[in-house]
Parts: structure tokens; sequence; C-alpha cells
């Protein structure tokens, strides 16, 4: 017996592919504009799950990609002895186009080293392989239409994929078309019938997943009459919202779950806002006597706690307490699986722990608007409620020199407590604040020299910050900030990725300028 507390990959890990290979459970997830990209996790039980990695990671560069560009919706799969890996690299997304490339890499093992990518054309994105059990493959995805006078997603198409010449026919079929928005296709052959499991309603609270099937590959495909296998958009006040975009995996025993994403909202003046990010949960599903997937215990809501195998007599486990993971940077290297960054790995000569021993030193980089060159290490949020902390060794000598710890969704939406110094207030702390076009700036805050202690606290919808000098109670920070803000639900904007905190360092006159950052905690509180 397992107990699946949702959500099993918990803050900002969306569009889940998941795949068995004997015992062994794995999700892959969209990463959009971070790096490393293609987030990879493991699990032996579907209950308890682990980062492992990351398949694009060295060498894969995302400079100048747009704020949720990127990586969307990988597709991992296994077939021929090896994994694959196909993804969609979203270059600009301006009014009705977008440059997209489609990608597959292929490997013996999950944990790499993956192959050099071959191109798949860049006709849509959401993109997942088919293997048919004739030996034949395929791809299957969504075909985009940048004229302004036609719908932009114009169908799911399906083309063939020739493994020996590593490339598509170049021929797509549409296969299946909707009056509503269809996205994140992925196909099965279950008997004599072609299942396609689709993404309906966009990505926002009308999410859903709906399943249409055929007797013939190329269709015609019948949709389910049921409005959706899976959705949450009639239950606003349900724990779980935006329920979507998912795919099938089979138990050795026969059993079958549903992955999909799913969003925990915090309220701020009765409106929801999903700072955590779109996350990973899990379902048990099952064919009806006709031949259509249902949730195994009815409904169509997704549940919080699923139960695999039979319940202990005592009830369900206990879900997730607080837990804490501290990095006192003693190692050779910064731990990807915790930390990340934009759009590139930073350089060693950025981010430097040889330097000074069990201190990271990051030389200051571009400002908050750039695509490029931004020196800034963020980590997932994973609750509504988290507290980080670390000590800051910085001595900037003008306002163009900053550093500090910030909450950050995209260049557009952040709040950072900046280390910084003017004219007037020589060293001190303000909090400056992004959001859309608007900058706004708190009053300095003075503090003593040498190194300081910096909180940050989130608290649902509200974030506060607190100083200490080593060895000193904490003094708050004046003024309670705007964490609703930065959620894709925010403002006019489609965004589809999450809340990180993190610790960031500008030198906007490029002098190498550096910070030193130690002994950082990072709490959660469900």
């Amino acid at each position: 017996m397992a107990v699946i507390h949702n959500p099993v990959l918990r803050g900002f890990n969306p569009d889940p592919s998941i795949l068995r290979v004997g015992d062994d459970y794995y999700i892959a997830t969209s990463t959009f504009e971070f790096h490393p990209a293609v987030r990879l996790h493991h699990s032996t039980d579907l209950a308890t799950w682990s980062t492992i990695g990351h398949a694009l990671d060295d060498g894969f560069d995302l400079r100048g990609i747009p704020d949720s560009g990127g990586v969307w919706a990988p597709s991992l799969s296994y077939a021929e002895g090896k994994f694959w890996l196909a993804y969609s690299i979203v270059r600009t997304m301006d009014g009705d186009d977008k440059d997209i490339d489609n990608y597959l890499v292929t490997a013996d093992a999950v944990t790499g080293p993956w192959s050099a990518p071959v191109h798949l054309g860049s006709r849509g994105f959401d993109f997942s392989f088919f293997h048919d059990p004739d030996g034949t493959h395929w791809i299957v995805g969504v075909q985009w239409d940048q004229r302004p006078e036609h719908p932009s997603f114009s169908g799911l198409v399906l083309e063939q994929y020739l493994p020996d010449e590593r490339r598509t026919t170049g021929d797509a079929t549409v296969i299946h078309r909707e009056d509503g928005l269809v996205e994140g296709p992925n196909l099965y052959r279950l008997g004599d019938w072609y299942y396609l499991l689709i993404a309906a309603g966009g990505t926002g609270w009308n999410h859903g997943i709906t399943l249409a099937r055929s007797r013939d590959l190329l269709g015609p495909y019948e949709r389910d009459a049921r409005e959706a296998v899976l959705t949450t958009r009639d239950a606003p006040g349900h724990p779980l919202q935006k329920a979507g975009h998912g795919e099938l995996v089979q138990t050795p025993e026969g059993d079958w779950l549903l992955v999909h994403l799913a969003s925990r909202p915090t309220l701020h003046l009765g409106e929801r806002y999903s700072t955590l990010g779109r996350e990973t949960c899990l379902q048990r599903v099952e064919f009806d006597a006709d031949g259509w997937l249902r949730l195994a215990d009815g409904g169509h809501h997704a549940a919080v706690e699923v139960v695999l195998g039979s319940p202990p007599d005592d009830g369900l486990d206990a879900s997730p307490g607080a837990r804490e993971w501290v990095d006192e940077f003693d190692g050779t290297a910064l731990d990807s699986r915790r930390w990340t960054t934009l759009r590139a790995p930073l350089p060693h000569d950025v981010a430097d722990l040889a330097v000074r021993p069990g201190w990271l030193r990051l030389r200051g980089g571009h400002s908050t608007a750039s695509v490029f060159d931004q020196s800034m290490l963020l980590t997932r949020v994973e609750e509504h409620r988290a507290e980080f902390e670390f000590v800051i060794d910085a001595e900037p000598r003008s306002p163009r020199e900053a550093a500090g710890p910030i909450a950050w969704y995209d260049r557009s939406g952040w709040i950072w407590l900046q280390v910084t110094h003017d004219r007037d207030n020589g060293r001190h702390l303000r909090v400056v604040r992004r959001d859309g076009s608007t900058t706004t700036r708190s009053a300095a805050v003075a503090v003593p020299d040498g190194a300081l202690r910096l909180r940050t606290v989130l608290d649902g919808p509200e974030l506060r910050f607190a100083w200490a000098g080593i060895g000193e109670e904490w003094t708050a920070v004046p003024g309670v900030h705007p964490a609703w803000t930065l959620s894709d639900d925010h403002g006019p904007r489609l965004r589809f990725t999450g809340l990180f905190l993190g610790v960031r360092a500008d030198d906007l006159d490029g002098r190498g300028w550096t910070a030193d950052i130690a002994s950082v905690r990072l709490r959660f509180t469900p």
C-alpha cells in the first residue's frame, strides 16, 4: 500500500510526462526559460519522488528567449532499448507569431548522456512520441496557424518519424480538431483502439483532460461524450485548480494512473493567485465497460490523497510536513537539483565556490530586464509559507551595484531586497519591486558595516523581509509586499511559470563587483 499526497512534485513542475521502465517510474517536467532544462524525477512506488537531474544541461543555452518561452512540454518515452525525449523550444511569441523548434534526443540511461538533438520541424508545440506496436514511430502535437483570421490552435497533427534517417516525413495529417482549445496530445494503442488523450480549455482555470479514440491511427477520432475525464473548472474552491495536461502510465500489475498538472492557489481579496505555479499530481484511472477512461473513484475532480492498494486500518498517511534544506557551499559545484539560473548556466568566475571556502562569490551581472547575462541563483517555492535566509558580505560603491534576496517570477514581476549604496545614504537596504512596466523603490534602511543576515518570509499572498547583524536579533524591514502579483494570474500577459526565491547581484557598470553569500537556509511549512 502507498498513499499519494498530491501534488507529488510541489512547486513549479508543469506539463508532466510519465514513463515506467521495469520497476522504475520517471517524470519529465517543463522548465521554460530556466536552466538546466527538462527536470527529471524518479520513483519506485509512485508516492515518493526525487529529482535526479536534467536532460538539457551542459552547453544548453537559452539566452535571448522571452519570458515564459524556452522549453515547453517535454515528452519522455522508451523504445528500441533507449529513452526518447521530445521537447519544444519557443523562441519568440509576439502577437499571432510563434517561432518554435521541436527536437528529439535519446539516451541509454535517463541520466544521460543524451544525444545531439534531431530537429523535428517547427510546425507547432506539445509534440509527443507514439511508438506503435507495429514498429513505426510517430509524433503528435499542436499545429500553429499564424494567420490572424484563422484559429491559432489549428488542430492536432500526426507525422511519422523515420529513425534510420533521423527525420520526419514532412507530411502531417490533422487527426483531431475542436472549436475549443486543445493541446498536449498523447497517443496510446490498447487492443483495437487508438486513444488520444488531450489537454483542453487552456492552461488556466478552465483547464481539463478529455479523450478521443479511433480504430485507425489517422482517424477519424470519436470524442468522449463526457465533457472531461479530469477537471476542476466547475469547483473554484477545490484545492487542486487548473487540473489538466496529462499522460497515462500502467503499473506492472496492470493498473492505470494519470499524471497531470494542477495549481494550489492562494487568495488575495477573494481572488485566486497560483504563485506556486503548476505542479504535478497523480490519479488512479480505469477504463469503463464501454472502453472510456474514468477516474477510478468516480467523478472528474482531482483527488488530493490517492490510495494505491488496500488502505491502512488507521487511515491515510500524514500529508507532507515542514521541511528545510541548508546549503553551506562546501562542494565544488552548485547542486542543479536545487538551484536554477535564467537561460544559461553561470560561469565559474561568476558563481565562484573556490575563492572563499564556505562562501559563494557572485559576480554582478546585467539588470533584471536582461535576457542574456543575469547573475542570479533561484530555487522553486514549494509551499505558500516559506522562510529563506542567508549571510551576505557585500560592499557596493554606487546605486549601480546591488545584491540581496529576491522573489522572482519573471523580468516584469519580482520583489528584491537590495544591499546597495548611494551618496545620501551610504550602504543601505532598499526594497525594489517590478510590476509590469512599473518599478517602485522603498525608503532606504540604514544598516551597520560588515556582513548581514537577510531573511525573506512568504506568507500566502504576502512577502516580508528582515535583517540582522551576525549574532543579533532580527529587525523587520518596513513594508508588506504583494507576493500574489508573482503568478500567472496577475496582469493581462500570458505567463506559465512560478515563484522562485533566490539571490542576485547586479553590476551595471560591468567592473567586476562581487557579493559573497554563505549559509543559505530554506524552510517550507504546508
